[in-house]
């Protein structure tokens, strides 16, 4: 089926012999009996037998898992507490001190900050590459220790679509397991599983929920044994996703493909009008054939997704005016909801960086980032040209 339909036809457990619930029902026990000690033994032995205790499996939990597993094409997927829980869990579970990890440059600061994390704790060497060339990871991963590559669908906040086939067939050549992080394209506009992806995360706080309303992370692997070698350690870790916050991410993924579609032309709309703003100096989308990514994102993505970034002409006051004078859109720090949000990345997010650093990062004093919601085009950019008059 196409993703519109698996989109709305979420995976769903009978609810008695022959019949099934139209919604998956939210089920919030953290724990479940049973008549013998012989069959809660046996329930314990892995992650798809009967529901033991919470953090090890729930029913709402596990529709989830199976729905994503589904819309990314996966063998298998594990719900988290959140994008985060995803991210760690999946690398504290792979890594052993003394491994060897490429990153894509520019990735979003919370993996930064993991991936430093591990390199000072457990001596985790972390070899960073721009992500545009095959031949920078085939360099980096030639050591006996290289275990995971870390990729992004798309950079946060510049738009930055790497060379996901390229890089991807050489992680597998050499044997190093690919992690690429979906959030921001979603399986709409990717599947990196099919590009040769070993491991898909997700914040699904994103757009798979899409209402500024959940909490939540997910990660869905190409291969079933690699599932289950990970699943031991994120029970340990506690990292569990809640069955509430599953429930209403099931609730958001049924609009996914249309919420996509209104979020990425909306995006396309107000990238063109700002590119001609004599206020902007810069505009970075990757669907806009000034992008240097822009070959790239027209051969891996099916739109350009809803985020974008421009340069202020009035650099870092210009930046901090622009987003307290906006109204339709909301200044706040998440993304892919069906509300604008706009930050100041330089003030914000990236406020612990200098001048210099904030260049190294791709980041200008004067950089917005705009996370494009499904309001009317026309509404969103009077508020935009009204802010930047």
């Amino acid at each position: 089926m196409e993703l519109n339909t698996r989109a709305v036809h979420v995976v769903n457990e009978p609810f008695t012999e022959g019949s099934w619930p139209l919604s998956v029902p939210l089920v919030q026990s953290s724990a479940f009996a049973f008549e013998s000690a012989d069959e809660l033994a046996g329930a314990m032995a892995g992650p798809d037998g009967r529901y033991v205790y919470g953090r090890r499996g729930n029913p709402t939990v596990r529709a989830l898992e199976r729905t994503l597993a589904g819309l990314e094409g996966g063998a298998g997927a594990i719900a988290f507490a959140s994008g985060m829980g995803a991210i760690s869990g999946v690398l504290l579970a792979l890594l052993r001190p003394g491994d060897r990890v490429v990153a894509q440059r520019c990735l979003y600061g919370g993996t930064h900050a993991v991936l430093a994390d591990l390199a000072e704790r457990y001596g985790v060497e972390v070899v960073r590459i721009s992500g545009d060339d095959p031949a920078e990871l085939m360099a980096a991963a030639v050591h006996p220790a290289t275990r995971v590559l870390v990729l992004e669908t798309i950079a946060n906040p510049t738009g930055q679509v790497p060379d996901l086939p390229g890089l991807l067939a050489a992680a597998r050549a050499l044997g190093v397991t690919s992690l690429v992080d979906n959030s921001l394209a979603s399986p709409v506009l990717c599947r990196p599983l099919e590009l040769g992806a070993d491991i898909v995360v997700h914040s699904t706080t994103k757009y798979l929920s899409g209402h500024s309303d959940v909490l939540g992370g997910a990660a869905v692997f190409a291969d079933d044994e690699l599932r289950l070698r990970v699943w031991p350690r994120t029970v340990e870790l506690g990292a569990c996703a809640d069955p509430f916050a599953a429930w209403l991410t099931l609730r958001g993924i049924p609009t996914l493909p249309l919420r996509m579609r209104e979020h990425c032309a909306n995006a396309a709309t107000l990238a063109e009008l700002l590119a001609g703003h004599r206020a902007v100096t810069a505009v970075h989308h990757p669907w806009r054939s000034d992008h240097p990514s822009y070959a790239m994102a027209r051969k891996v993505l099916a739109g350009g997704g809803g985020l974008l970034s421009f340069e202020l002409a009035g650099g870092r006051e210009a930046g901090r005016a622009f987003i307290e004078r906006v109204r339709v859109a909301r200044l706040a720090l998440s993304l892919g909801g069906v509300e604008t949000l706009v930050t100041h990345p330089a003030s914000t997010s990236h406020r612990e960086l200098d001048e210099g650093e904030l260049a190294t990062a791709g980041i200008g004093a004067g950089l917005v980032r705009m996370s494009v919601g499904i309001e009317d085009a026309g509404d969103l950019w009077a508020d935009v040209e009204q802010a930047l008059a």
